[in-house]
């Protein structure tokens, strides 16, 4: 079967032009669009080789990877140059998704499985997203390497772990006065005092809980902002699967 013919089978995203501006006020121009309809393609046809995304439905996609990614830059000057990275990016969220509602980022896409960064390759190629890069590699090992520690405006990372393990993972790339955004589903008042102390190891502060309800299932989500305030002691982030075997307890 042609790659026309595979293309044929996959449905078009809904637009949500009015959702996307009352809710984040922010839409996407056509080409934005257009790329959006790219990756949904695209990933639709890699999940025949690896496992990328079990959600397909168009509706789904659009507001589980599309108006999720977005929604964590709901508290900040969009408008501004940045440097981010996305950590443990997957099959490119949010990082891809960031890259195309803001070409004027500069966006590294991060994750360990070298399958999933060759297929985000592609289709960075495919999208012609000339902001975009990858590396593969853990958040472990390139928060040690003084080329990248501390080096950019905005980490983001969408529930890979716990939310300390993520703090962990993305504030010692973080250069001071920067933000990390942690990406959570339910969150609690409790949540909010394990998190503060964390930060506080890591040279952080938490600035803000934004809650969220999602447009179409009414889903509940929190973006968690931690400021950077001081450096981050050198021996963090710590080795290999220690923050995720051994979260940083509240101090």
């Amino acid at each position: 079967m042609s790659d026309s013919n595979h293309l044929e089978q996959i449905p078009e995203l809904p637009n949500m032009i009015e959702i996307w501006q009352a809710t984040l006020d922010w839409q996407p121009d056509r080409q934005q669009q257009q790329r959006f309809q790219r990756v949904y393609t695209e990933i639709l046809k890699g999940n025949r080789l690896q496992n990328l995304t079990r959600i397909s439905a168009p509706e789904a996609f659009w507001e589980k990877h599309l108006w999720d990614s977005l929604s964590g830059t709901i508290g900040i000057d969009t408008d501004r140059p940045c440097k981010a990275i996305d950590l443990g990016t997957g099959a490119g969220f949010p990082g891809i998704p960031l890259a195309i509602a803001y070409p004027h980022w500069q966006i590294t896409l991060l994750d360990s499985t070298r399958k999933k960064i060759a297929f985000i390759e592609t289709l960075i190629s495919k999208l012609n997203l000339q902001n975009v890069k990858t590396i593969a590699d853990r958040a472990e090992t390139i928060g040690q390497q003084p080329n990248l520690r501390e080096t950019y405006d905005l980490a983001t990372i969408r529930a890979v772990s716990k939310a300390s393990v993520c703090a962990e993972y993305a504030l010692p790339l973080v250069k001071i006065g920067g933000l990390a955004i942690l990406y959570r589903g339910s969150w609690s008042d409790t949540d909010t005092l394990e998190i503060e102390s964390v930060a506080a190891q890591l040279g952080g502060k938490l600035e803000a809980v934004y809650p969220l309800e999602t447009p179409l299932t009414k889903s509940i989500r929190h973006c968690i902002y931690l400021r950077k305030h001081f450096p981050t002691k050198k021996q963090f982030p710590r080795a290999i699967g220690i923050p995720d075997r051994q979260p940083l307890q509240t101090a």
